[in-house]
C-alpha cells in the first residue's frame, strides 16, 4: 500500500499546479498529491483552526472515527464537526467511508506558502 502525501500549494497560478498534478499522474511511480489554493484568503477562509484540528485528529488516530466519537474527542458540536467534515472532504483532505466514518488518507501534508514582494 502507497504511503500518501499531500502538498498543499499558494498560488494564482492554477494553470501550473494543474499541469504538475498532471505529470504526477502520468508517472510510474507515486509522485504524491497537490491541493492548490489561488491566494491565502482562499487557503485560510476555507482551511480554519477547527478544520486543522479534525484533520490533525484523524491524522493521528490513522484509523476511522465517527462523527459523533470525533466531535466528543474534539469538544465540539456534533453539526459544527459534520459541516467541517463535509468541507474537508470536498477538498479531499478527509474521506468517508460506506458507514459514513471518517479518515485523513495522508500521513503527511505539507503547505507551501511563497510571498515576495512585487517586482
Amino acid at each position: 500500500m502507497t504511503t500518501r502525501c499531500l502538498t498543499i500549494t499558494l498560488g494564482p497560478d492554477w494553470r501550473s499546479a494543474l499541469r504538475k498534478a498532471g505529470r504526477s499522474a502520468t508517472a510510474t511511480t507515486y509522485q504524491g498529491e497537490t491541493l492548490n489554493f489561488e491566494t491565502p484568503g482562499a487557503f485560510f477562509g476555507r482551511l480554519t483552526a477547527r478544520r486543522w484540528a479534525i484533520v490533525q485528529a484523524l491524522q493521528q488516530d490513522g484509523g476511522t472515527v465517527g462523527l459523533r466519537e470525533l466531535a466528543r474527542r474534539l469538544g465540539r458540536d456534533v453539526k459544527r464537526v459534520h459541516e467541517d467534515a463535509t468541507e474537508l472532504v470536498a477538498l479531499g483532505l478527509v474521506e468517508r467511508n460506506e458507514a459514513g466514518a471518517l479518515r485523513c488518507p495522508f500521513v503527511d501534508i505539507h503547505v507551501d506558502m511563497h510571498m515576495a514582494a512585487a517586482a
